[in-house]
């Protein structure tokens, strides 16, 4: 038996969420671009999912945007993403669009405005009641562009209190995972910026509540792995937003511009009993395809975790921990770099050949006629896109 082989069952349970918001137009801070054939409603978003999925077999669950998309019967939505092959997944709030929130949401200080971001939130938790969503995924923008614009303290302050008022709505099988973010759109300081603060509000809430790594917000260099394994060993990370940056929250394709990033990402994450039977840690994609087809952009983005996973999967981790202990350096590295530099592909084409999946998914879908089907009957009517 090959090692391949060996691994092979563990990468069949892998799961990875894809985010309503990728199948809508999106752009930069100058221009929203749109596409022929993007979807206009929330159903021919998960239409898209459902495709993403019957062509990898890795994403069975899209994730929602309130208010982008509001239904008036999400009892409805739910059955009609089940009859597609696919569920509702994590529920995401929107605090950073409307004008009361210029200054701040949840640490605003007009308690009028707070009381309308927790009111928002507590409306997010009823939409996850009718989907069966777990978890309510939190995003702040909140923050202050000039030294002495806010008190800092005093916005930790109203933000935990917030928080603390969301988390009592929780359900038991629910959770609140905080994300954060290092900067944009605020610039001299962000009230969620980094791992550590997320970690302490959470830590603070309770057992339901954990953080959200995204991996495009943090400054460059930053060794995001010595972050996963640190969240793993305090039981605190609950969920991925996987994509790709160069320079700041570029919301590429995940895997993209750091392939070597994501293996030791991935490498961790196994390590550290994150991924597996028993692990409860979300994998989701965040990204915004502005010049590239949305669905091709998403196949390749769990195409590229699956792949790194496996590669995170093949290294040899009892040769490792004796060159570790041995203090054997190069070796150590050897090992490491051995399961990096193995070709994977033709391993993962029998993998999906063997299990009714396409071995070339993203050939697959472009012999398939799907998106030229899509643009001829998506006339008409108002895309969906960041509104």
């Amino acid at each position: 038996m090959t090692r391949f082989e060996q691994i092979a069952p563990m990468l069949d349970a892998q799961a990875i969420e894809v985010p309503s918001w990728a199948y809508g137009n999106s752009g930069t801070r100058f221009k929203v671009f749109g596409s022929p054939g993007t979807p206009r409603t929330v159903e021919e978003k998960i239409a898209d999912a459902a495709t993403v999925h019957r062509f990898t077999g890795l994403a069975p669950t899209v994730a929602l945007h309130i208010p982008w998309d509001v239904v008036d019967d999400f009892g409805a939505l739910r059955r009609y993403a089940e009859d597609l092959g696919i569920g509702l997944g994590t529920v995401n709030s929107n605090t950073f669009q409307d004008d009361d929130y210029k200054l701040g949401a949840l640490t605003h200080t007009d308690p009028r405005i707070r009381q309308k971001a927790i009111d928002h939130h507590i409306t997010c938790i009823d939409v996850m009641n009718q989907t069966g969503s777990r978890d309510l995924k939190i995003w702040l923008a909140d923050g202050t562009n000039y030294p002495g614009q806010g008190d800092i303290r005093g916005r930790q302050d109203r933000l935990a209190d917030s928080l603390a008022t969301i988390y009592a709505r929780i359900g038991d099988e629910q959770r609140l995972v905080l994300e954060y973010k290092f900067f944009e759109p605020a610039f001299y300081h962000t009230d969620v910026p980094d791992w550590g603060t997320s970690y302490v509000q959470v830590a603070a809430l309770g057992d339901k509540a954990f953080v959200c790594l995204d991996t495009g917000h943090h400054a460059p260099g930053t060794n995001i792995e010595f972050i996963v394994a640190q969240l793993l060993r305090l039981g605190k990370l609950g969920s991925f937003d996987f994509n790709s940056r160069f320079y700041a929250d570029d919301d590429l394709i995940v895997g993209s511009a750091d392939p070597y990033q994501l293996f030791r990402i991935m490498y961790e994450v196994i390590r550290g009993g994150g991924y597996g039977p028993g692990s409860d840690v979300a994998f989701m994609l965040d990204q915004c395809h502005n010049v590239e087809q949305k669905i091709p952009g998403q196949i390749r983005s769990v195409l590229n975790i699956q792949e790194m996973t496996a590669r995170a999967l093949l290294v040899d981790s009892a040769a490792l921990v004796v060159a570790q202990e041995e203090g054997d350096v190069l070796l150590a590295n050897e090992v490491f770099m051995d399961a990096f530099y193995t070709d994977v592909r033709r391993d993962l084409a029998a993998w999906r050949y063997q299990r009714g999946l396409p071995p070339d998914p993203m050939r697959a879908y472009l012999d398939s006629g799907y998106q030229e089907l899509k643009v001829a009957e998506r006339t008409g009517g108002t895309q969906a896109g960041w509104s």
